[in-house]
Formats: structure tokens, C-alpha cells, sequence
């Protein structure tokens, strides 16, 4: 934990930060930003396609944990929460293509309202009702047998750990999960600060978003490891 708000400080801050002022100045898809800011006889454009094919196999990736996440909604809604069963959903193709479907669906609908008009207007609730989710699970995770044994395994540094594993190996997966976290390095937050207005301050935008990012991921490390710690 300790290597990786180091990480997200010395790495992921300026990063963010970087991609804001490239989307801000070329203003287009990042397939293009790269073409359009670099100087004649340079080759940085390919850098665009690189971004294409790094967006498309995320989304491969989220668009079917995504149809999981629904799955489980309609599970939940439909009182079956006793019969989950990760295992045999994932060996399901029908289940899994359906709920993908779904999915694509639903962003695409979103997505047609454009990024101001569609996708910011509803994560706006979608957000704010994670965060309030959040703050209640955590609350309720603190409060069993297990949070203290939980919250020392989850946030004390180990020496054992470090022994354990490698102190060059915890920079490594530290770095991995700030820039992952982040979304950076694909053309993510280009396509964010290609809509950001010349009065927005970039590194204060970027810190933000590095503060509620990080905030989420304590959050979710209160309600994990009290929980696991406990049954």
C-alpha cells in the first residue's frame, strides 16, 4: 500500500497529467491526437493505433466482467442469491453472451448521448450511489469479529512480505496497479482532457482524481479484508 501511494505520486500524477495536456491540445480521438501534435517527418502516430488496440482489448475484458456484474443483479433481484456459482456461470456461453450483449447494448445507448450528455450525466448518480454503498459496507465490515486483524494485515508494512516476495517485485505489481487504476498509458484520459475547457487546471484535475480514486480503493480494502479476516 505504502509503495503504491509512491508510486501513484511520482509516477501516476504527472502521467495523468501529461495525457490531460496532449487530449486538451489536439482535441480529437486519441487515434488521432498524435498525428495532428507531431512535428512533419515524425512517426508519433502510430502511437494512436497503439491506443485503438489497447481500448478494444480493455474492452473485451470489461465488457464481459460487466455482464457478470448484471448477472448478478438479476440473481439478486430474483432471490437466487444462494445459487451464484462463478464456476458454472463462466462455463455457460449463452449466459455469458447474453449478458455481453446486454452490455454493449447499454453503452452504446449511453454512449449516443455523446460523453458530456450521456456517459458523465449518469455515472454522476451511478457514483454517487457506489460511494454511499461503499461507505456503508465499510462501516459494516469495521464492525465485525475480524476488522482489526483485517485492517493490520491490509495497511501495516511486512517485513515478511518483503522477504516473501521481493522488494523489487512489490515496486513492480505497486507501479502496475497505479497505472491500471489510473487507466493510463491507452488514451483514456487523452479522451477526457480532449473535453476539458483552457480554464481547468490539469495537475489540480489530475489530483482529484488521484484523491477519489485512491478513497475508492481504501474503501474497498475496509470492506474486503475485515470481512475475509472474519469468516
Amino acid at each position: 500500500m505504502l509503495i503504491y501511494l509512491i508510486c501513484l505520486l511520482i509516477l501516476g500524477l504527472p502521467v495523468m497529467t501529461m495525457e490531460f495536456s496532449i487530449g486538451r491540445a489536439a482535441r480529437t480521438s486519441p487515434l488521432y491526437m498524435y498525428q495532428k501534435l507531431e512535428k512533419p517527418g515524425h512517426k508519433w502516430g502510430i502511437f494512436g493505433i497503439v491506443s485503438l488496440i489497447g481500448n478494444i482489448t480493455l474492452m473485451a475484458f470489461y465488457t464481459v466482467v460487466c455482464g457478470w456484474l448484471i448477472y448478478y443483479f438479476v440473481k439478486f433481484l430474483t432471490g437466487q442469491n444462494q445459487s451464484f456459482g462463478f464456476t458454472q456461470m463462466i462455463q455457460n456461453p449463452s449466459v455469458n453472451v447474453s449478458y455481453l450483449l446486454v452490455t454493449v447494448i447499454v453503452a452504446f445507448l449511453i454512449l449516443s448521448f455523446d460523453l458530456q450528455g450521456g456517459l458523465e450525466r449518469i455515472t454522476k448518480y451511478m457514483m454517487t450511489s457506489l460511494l454511499v454503498l461503499m461507505l456503508v459496507l465499510a462501516v459494516h465490515s469495521l464492525t465485525l469479529s475480524g476488522a482489526a486483524e483485517g485492517m493490520k494485515f491490509y495497511l501495516l508494512p511486512s517485513v515478511d512480505t518483503i522477504r516473501e516476495h521481493g522488494l523489487g517485485s512489490l515496486i513492480t505489481d505497486a507501479m502496475n496497479q497505479a497505472f491500471f487504476t489510473l487507466s493510463l498509458g491507452i488514451g483514456a484520459m487523452e479522451i477526457f482532457g480532449s473535453y476539458m475547457s483552457d480554464e481547468q487546471t490539469l495537475p489540480g484535475e489530475a489530483v482529484r482524481i488521484c484523491i477519489l480514486d485512491t478513497f475508492v480503493a481504501l474503501m474497498a480494502g475496509a470492506i474486503i479484508f475485515p470481512a475475509c479476516f472474519t469468516f
